[in-house]
């Protein structure tokens, strides 16, 4: 089963259209390999039928699943430990009075929100004044990341005091397995967020998280989704991205303050 360089374009332009990611053509195995299964599970002989099924109205959840394996969710708990390094220091040193709110713009799985939650538990408490709410294009990983469900292989670099207080291992036919405890299961919500569109109305927030997913847009995208991002982080807040991903260059009200950590400045 081929997939033309034709079809491959048609798919590249909706994905864009669908997601703002932009889809080089040496990304052309990549969609090969992850719509193989999809085409088997709907009995689709082509490539091209498939493509024209997605435009199928009916299709909504079709549509969602391509785009849930179109799009990277690779991902795990403390993943550049030098950011929750920072923002500890931060919380402990200059502590936001009132409720404290952070963001998670691009969550995957959970495994980036879980890990501010468990910070943010340890310095302000469980029951602490302070807000966490992570989002994801795909519904598929949203749900997976509520549940806080995962293989305790996952669990690499969490501190092992926390995976004690703030995770359960699972026992019998769980066994293997960890959750994150209800008690911080209930302190953050997640939403569907498309940040190639406008946003809802949430936040202004004191931290952004916006790692990982910068690299996946052209130029003209990755400004447009920064810009709106910004318009939800409350002055003087900030934005970190991954220390792969860089704002150097943009023209953003914003200041570099350590690597992958910016300032908004107005």
């Amino acid at each position: 089963m081929q997939l033309s360089d034709a079809t491959f374009s048609r798919f590249a332009v909706w994905m864009k259209a669908q997601t703002g990611v932009h889809f080089p053509i040496g990304k052309k195995t990549l969609v090969h390999q992850r719509l193989t299964r999809r085409l088997a599970a709907r009995n689709v002989a082509t490539f091209e039928a498939y493509f024209r099924m997605l435009q199928d109205p009916a299709e909504l959840t079709e549509r969602e699943a391509a785009i849930d394996l179109l799009t990277t969710h690779e991902t795990f708990f403390f993943r550049e430990p030098k950011h929750f390094h920072w923002l500890e220091a931060q919380l402990r040193q200059h502590p936001v009075a009132g409720t404290l709110r952070i963001w998670s713009a691009a969550s995957s799985s959970g495994e980036e929100v879980w890990s501010i939650a468990m910070l943010l538990a340890d310095i302000r408490g469980l029951d602490g004044d302070w807000t966490l709410m992570g989002s994801d294009i795909s519904q598929g990983v949203l749900a997976r990341a509520e549940k806080g469900h995962y293989a305790l292989q996952r669990c690499e670099g969490m501190p092992p005091d926390y995976l004690r207080r703030f995770c359960l291992k699972g026992v019998r036919q769980h066994a293997g397995t960890f959750m994150v405890c209800k008690e911080l299961r209930r302190k953050v919500n997640f939403q569907l967020i498309n940040l190639d569109k406008d946003l809802p109305t949430i936040g202004p927030y004191h931290v952004i998280f916006l790692r990982n997913v910068l690299i996946y847009f052209d130029a003209a995208t990755k400004l447009q989704v920064v810009q709106r991002v910004l318009g939800r982080l409350s002055v003087g807040g900030f934005l970190l991205v991954s220390h792969s991903e860089s704002l150097h260059g943009l023209p953003l009200p914003i200041q570099l303050v350590a690597p992958g950590i910016y300032r908004k400045l107005s």
